[in-house]
């Protein structure tokens, strides 16, 4: 009988376990992040299509209640057309902003967050397939506001087209800054009230004419990535537009809706390790 040398026993497990394991490693390939962002974005907007439908209403019959209190205000001209820019981005700021600081914020309490880390998606798929799915439901109560508000005032519907790149810009910078409010708030609580918080600051900041606030209150307008929207919009109803400026204040709106975003990506990779 011939005694096999312990060398060769020990050398020779690794010899057969590191094929396995190159093997099992190949077959789990890492997730990229455009079909993750796109599988999340589908199972978000199936799950929140029942629930959110009710609140896309109320925040398009609450932009139409603005229109027709400040129809008593405003009779017409560029006041007129700050609040029907204001008040269709008012029904993005509702749901992007407000309803998913919401969401993130009851996500990290309930422990949420712990099954999309169990996911092999990025986190940047996680909080950009939800803020895509929020701000989709935005659309149609958009361009409901904006044609109810144009009728309203008597302002030309010709220009309801630039929506299109209204609200995809203006829901992504606060469907940033509203996922950034849940994921860092302490409390879900906490969460809901600075979500209310921000509507109430798109609405006051975003609806009432520019022309007829103080010089601080301008500057804080200046801060809210809603109102370059508003301004783009805003300005479109002209009979010869800016489209200079228009382009302008979309990409000031594109630009502060990476930041946003980029925030919320952070704050979900940090909540995600507590």
């Amino acid at each position: 009988m011939s005694v096999v040398p312990a060398e060769a026993l020990t050398g020779s497990a690794p010899d057969v376990e590191e094929p396995a394991a190159r093997e099992a490693a190949e077959l789990g390939p890492r997730a990229r992040l455009w079909p993750s962002m796109a599988a999340v974005y589908r199972a978000q907007l199936s799950r929140a299509r029942v629930a959110r439908i009710p609140l896309l209403f109320v925040a398009t019959f609450q932009s139409i209640g603005i229109l027709i209190m400040m129809r008593g205000v405003v009779d017409g001209g560029s006041q007129a057309e700050s609040v029907v820019a204001g008040s269709a981005v008012l029904v993005v700021a509702f749901v992007a902003l407000n309803l998913l600081a919401q969401y993130f914020g009851q996500l990290r309490a309930t422990g949420g967050l712990d099954h999309y880390a169990t996911l092999p998606v990025p986190p940047a798929a996680v909080v950009l397939g939800a803020a895509g799915a929020y701000a989709s439901f935005t659309v149609p109560g958009t361009f409901v506001t904006a044609a109810f508000g144009c009728v309203l005032f008597g302002l030309p519907l010709t220009n309801l087209w630039m929506l299109l790149a209204v609200v995809p810009l203006a829901g992504a910078a606060l469907s940033g800054l509203g996922a950034a409010l849940g994921l860092l708030a302490p409390r879900p609580e906490l969460a809901t009230v600075l979500g209310q918080l921000g509507m109430s600051a798109a609405l006051l900041l975003g609806v009432l004419p520019p022309e007829r606030m103080p010089g601080i209150v301008l500057f804080a307008r200046d801060l809210l990535p809603s109102t370059y929207g508003v301004e783009a919009y805003a300005r479109t109803f002209s009979a010869h537009p800016d489209w200079a400026l228009v382009a302008v204040n979309l990409a000031v709106c594109a630009g502060v809706g990476v930041f946003s975003l980029a925030v919320a990506t952070w704050a979900y990779r940090r909540a995600a390790v507590r």
